[in-house]
């Protein structure tokens, strides 16, 4: 085998590089400057491509085998479609059309909102979030609230815990008078901020002897407001009653409560 040994090739007459028109084969190639290709590489044995610095697909990028599907597209307008998980610590940005799938975790955002078509925003089978602030909320199909359902009484289970709901159903026959305490998890004053309102509906299955005349918060007693001037002082004879408490924080663990008792038949 030959070998050239040269400081500098140009074409015949010195003014250019030199064409070659079969190609060029060698083991290593290194260039100082800039490379320019007017058709397409390729290499089949190419294990990694390594750049120290920006990369630039005029066109787009395809990320995958084409004899076997693409795994990732990301077109030059900016748009990029993943077949598989796309996985990220942090999203930013709007986020339209349909999302399928659970999502959990806090979703916040400003003056943005949540749209999509017939499906929406769904879940297999529901969307979990830790807790949504939005400015304004439309349903034009069932809305579902969770009821707690306990097979006993109030009088014996006077823990009213919001984390599980809002509405709570007891349904042995009630024997005595109750004071539930409204709480939960991190407490009623930590989940509340001042202004903020709640509902609390507590239905028993009803005796003349039992009802609710008073509540606590957080283990604490509270002033209620009873609709109709005064406090319960029977339940009804048959069905179940309803106490309704409508809460509101008016500064640090001090609350202003509206309660109601409706007797059914």
């Amino acid at each position: 085998m030959s070998r050239v040994k040269v400081n500098e090739i140009t074409n015949k007459v010195a003014t250019g590089p030199v064409d070659f028109p079969d190609g060029i084969t060698g083991v290593a190639l290194t260039v100082t400057g800039n490379v320019t290709v007017g058709g397409t590489i390729i290499s089949e044995d190419t294990t990694n491509v390594d750049s120290v610095g920006w990369v630039t697909a005029r066109s787009g990028l395809t990320v995958g085998p084409p004899a076997t599907g693409i795994g990732a597209t990301i077109h030059a307008n900016g748009d990029a479609v993943f077949a598989g998980v796309t996985t990220a610590s942090t999203f930013v940005g709007a986020l339209t059309g349909a999302v399928t799938g659970n999502v959990t975790g806090n979703c916040s955002g400003t003056s943005g909102s949540a749209t999509g078509t017939a499906g929406g925003l769904s879940g297999t089978p529901n969307i979990t979030v830790g807790f949504a602030t939005v400015t304004g909320f439309d349903s034009n199909a069932l809305l579902r609230e969770k009821c707690n359902v306990t097979a006993g009484k109030l009088s014996d289970n006077l823990t009213i815990n919001l984390d599980n709901g809002m509405v709570h159903l007891f349904t042995t026959t009630e024997t005595t008078t109750a004071t539930p305490n409204i709480m939960s998890t991190v407490g009623i004053n930590t989940s509340m901020s001042n202004g903020d309102a709640i509902t609390v509906t507590l239905i028993t299955t009803a005796a003349a002897g039992a009802y609710c005349a008073n509540i606590q918060i957080d283990g604490a007693a509270v002033t209620e407001n009873w609709i109709g001037g005064s406090a319960p002082s029977d339940g009804g004879s048959s069905g179940v009653d309803v106490h309704t408490f409508s809460i509101i924080k008016t500064a640090s663990a001090t609350f202003t409560v509206l309660g109601n008792q409706s007797k059914t038949s």
